[in-house]
């Protein structure tokens, strides 16, 4: 009987694409802004190192910084967010009933960020930076079309950053740090009860079943590091160079399941083949390279510049082990590309208290194909129209301002949740098909204060 590998294939495609991506502010999973000051250039600023915000651009960039400081920040993302569905399809190749999804998106999400730098001498600074990496937060309800693929998911990650800074000499600096990294993941999907209990014999009509519950809960810790490199051609420009590695966590946690509605023998036949059971899988962040330049033009006008290489073809099989259970083994092909994000941006100093910035980006998705994007990332490439500003209440302290538009690009998918490269099975999960279009676009509005001890 199918029942069993069909369905715990549901909870495995679900919980890989769901806990490895999300539907992200940047680039794949990433949140998309870890400093407001930085926001306000479209996030081109990183060899200009104004504030203990380096740390997680290029922490070299702390040895251009004096005294000690620290930066608190928060930035609200606001999403507008729409599917439209075109024939998608269960199983059986008959079109899947329910809605278009509504608001799948928050109205809106909230990240802090805190920032602390020290100059120990002459020669040497430290820091730490803490702030959100990655995160999604989607629920598309309990019927849409795609529910088999996802109804909801809460990703959720915190990185603690402590880093180290040398002044080699007058010219150049190096930095180094060490991240900590604790991801939680939460995920809920249908389970098409009707198909797999006909294909199982358990439901001779092919009628409509009330829909199972498959629910995901999982967490975990993961370490990795970054490097930064500062060069500095005179008093008006400089360049950076940073890197950050791949960060491997393994999430423990469980699968559950619920089913209501079904007769006495197909309850049996539920209960003899779903188990709750303990689950994990491996999750690999992707690394990271960039590199960066700042020039002041005048007094008054500076210009700089960012190009970030991101390793996502990292992310192509994905192993789900389900302990206590006769499953063996699921491996979900993700295919992802690596990615680059392109970025421009300008201070203008107004007065001795007022900088203003702006700043343009293109950021590529790394899903190569509408046949590899998944429901749990709806990603498109996109483009980045950024407002910002400093504003200096004393030589001690200051407040960073930050707005940001970004266009995505509309986007098909059509994603079969089909079996790959295996020899034991016909698909996997629900078998279904979602085929849809989705629009999105997004509004960031971000405020930090900064204060120099």
């Amino acid at each position: 009987m199918r029942l069993k590998l069909l369905s715990l294939s549901v909870l495995a495609m679900g919980g890989a694409s769901s806990l490895l991506s999300g539907h992200a502010q940047a680039s794949g999973y990433n949140f998309g802004s870890q400093s407001v000051s930085a926001q306000g250039t479209a996030h081109a600023n990183a060899a200009e190192a104004a504030d203990p915000t380096t740390i997680y651009y290029n922490p070299a960039g702390m040895s251009l910084l004096d005294g000690d400081q620290i930066s608190v920040g928060v930035t609200g993302v606001f999403p507008s967010s729409s599917f439209t569905n075109n024939g998608s399809v269960n199983a059986l190749g008959h079109a899947t009933t329910g809605t278009d999804g509504g608001r799948y998106a928050p109205s809106a999400v909230v990240a802090p960020t805190l920032y602390l730098s020290h100059q120990v001498n002459d020669t040497v600074n430290i820091g730490l930076g803490i702030f959100v990496p990655y995160g999604a937060k989607l629920n598309y309800g309990t019927n849409w079309v795609g529910r088999y693929a996802l109804e909801s998911i809460n990703l959720q990650t915190l990185n603690f950053n402590p880093s180290i800074s040398f002044k080699l000499d007058e010219r150049q600096s190096i930095g180094f740090g060490i991240s900590a990294q604790y991801m939680k993941a939460d995920l809920q999907k249908a389970v098409d009860t009707s198909t797999l209990l006909y294909l199982a014999g358990l439901n001779n009509t092919d009628a409509a079943l009330p829909d199972g519950q498959a629910k995901f809960s999982a967490d975990g810790w993961g370490y990795g590091f970054n490097l930064g490199y500062m060069f500095k051609l005179d008093d008006h420009t400089r360049f950076g160079l940073a890197y950050r590695s791949e960060i491997h966590q393994t999430l423990k946690g469980n699968a559950t399941w619920e089913f209501s509605g079904l007769s006495g023998s197909q309850q049996d036949g539920v209960n003899s083949d779903f188990h709750n059971s303990s689950a994990q899988t491996k999750v690999v962040t992707p690394q990271s390279a960039s590199a960066s330049f700042y020039h002041d033009l005048t007094d008054k006008l500076a210009v700089m510049g960012d190009a970030t290489w991101t390793g996502h073809s990292s992310m192509q099989n994905i192993d789900i082990q389900f302990t206590g259970t006769s499953e063996g083994d699921l491996r979900i092909n993700q295919n992802w590309k690596n990615s680059w994000l392109f970025a421009l941006g300008a201070n203008y100093k107004y007065n001795d208290s007022l900088l203003l910035r702006t700043g343009v980006a293109y950021d590529q998705t790394p899903v190569p194909n509408d046949q590899l994007r998944d429901p749990a990332l709806p990603d498109a490439d996109r483009y980045w129209l950024s407002l910002g500003a400093n504003y200096k209440f004393s030589k001690q302290s200051s407040v960073d301002l930050s707005y940001s538009y970004v266009f995505f690009k509309t986007v098909n998918t059509d994603y079969a949740d089909v079996c790959s490269g295996q020899q034991s099975c016909t698909y996997t999960g629900n078998g279904e098909t979602t085929k849809g279009s989705y629009k999105t676009n997004l509004q960031l509005v971000g405020v930090q204060y900064n204060y120099r001890f």
